[in-house]
C-alpha cells in the first residue's frame, strides 16, 4: 500500500493520524486504538505511523494532548460566556465546573486517558505544558470567587490567603469535582442516588470549597 500522504507531506500525516487515533477513541476506547488499527483506518502503510509515534504511548499521548486542548477550549469559552453575562465569580467557578464533568460524560474515553500517566509517561509528548495552564486557569476563578478575608485592625496590612493556600484550595476543589466526574462518566452515580444529575453535586461540591457563608469578595 502507498502512503496517500506523501503528497501532501509529512505534517499532515501525523495530523490525520492523530484525528483517527481519537474517532477511534471516542468509539471503542483505548483498547481500540493501535498504530496497525489507525494505518489501516487513515489508509496508510503499516509502518507509517512509526515516522511519528514509535511507541503506541507516543501516540496515545498525542491522542491525549487533543483531549486536553478541546478541554481547555471548552473552559475558556464557559468563563468568557459567564463573564460577558455577568456571572459572579462563584457562579463562574460552578459554569467550569459543570462543563468539566460534562466533558467527562461526553468524552469517558478520552476523560480517562488523559488522567493515565502510568502509560503515558515517557512517551515524548509534553503533557505538562498542557494541563498545568488548565489548573492555573482553574486556580484563578477559585482565587476570584474565595470569600473576602476579615478586615485588619488599623494600621495592619490587609489579610489575603498567600498563594499556595489558594493553589491548595483550587486543588482540593478540583479533586472533588474529578471524582464526581469519575462517577458521572461510569454511570455510576445512579447506584447510590435518586438524582444521578451531577449538577447539584457540582454545586455543593464547589460551595464546601468557597465557604458559601461568606460574602463573596
Amino acid at each position: 500500500m502507498v502512503d496517500t500522504v506523501y503528497v501532501v507531506g509529512e505534517g499532515a500525516l501525523r495530523r490525520r493520524l492523530v484525528e483517527v487515533g481519537t474517532a477511534m477513541l471516542d468509539e471503542g476506547g483505548t483498547a481500540a486504538v493501535s498504530l496497525r488499527a489507525i494505518a489501516r483506518q487513515a489508509g496508510v502503510s503499516h509502518g507509517a505511523p512509526r515516522r511519528h509515534f514509535p511507541t503506541h504511548a507516543a501516540l496515545l499521548a498525542a491522542i491525549a494532548a487533543e483531549g486536553l486542548a478541546d478541554l481547555a477550549s471548552r473552559l475558556a469559552g464557559v468563563r468568557a460566556a459567564g463573564e460577558a453575562a455577568g456571572a459572579s465569580p462563584r457562579e463562574c467557578v460552578v459554569h467550569a465546573g459543570s462543563a468539566y464533568v460534562r466533558f467527562a460524560r461526553e468524552r469517558p474515553a478520552m476523560f480517562e486517558l488523559m488522567f493515565r500517566h502510568d502509560i503515558l509517561v515517557g512517551s515524548g509528548e509534553n503533557l505538562r505544558e498542557r494541563s498545568l495552564p488548565l489548573f492555573d486557569a482553574w486556580t484563578d476563578l477559585v482565587r476570584a470567587a474565595l470569600p473576602a478575608p476579615p478586615v485588619p485592625p488599623a494600621g495592619v496590612g490587609a489579610g489575603a490567603d498567600p498563594p499556595e493556600q489558594v493553589r491548595r484550595r483550587a486543588l482540593l476543589a478540583w479533586t472533588h469535582l474529578h471524582g464526581i466526574a469519575v462517577l458521572a462518566a461510569n454511570e455510576s452515580l445512579g447506584l447510590v442516588t435518586a438524582s444521578p444529575d451531577p449538577t447539584e453535586l457540582v454545586v455543593e461540591a464547589i460551595g464546601v470549597h468557597l465557604c458559601p457563608d461568606a460574602e463573596p469578595r
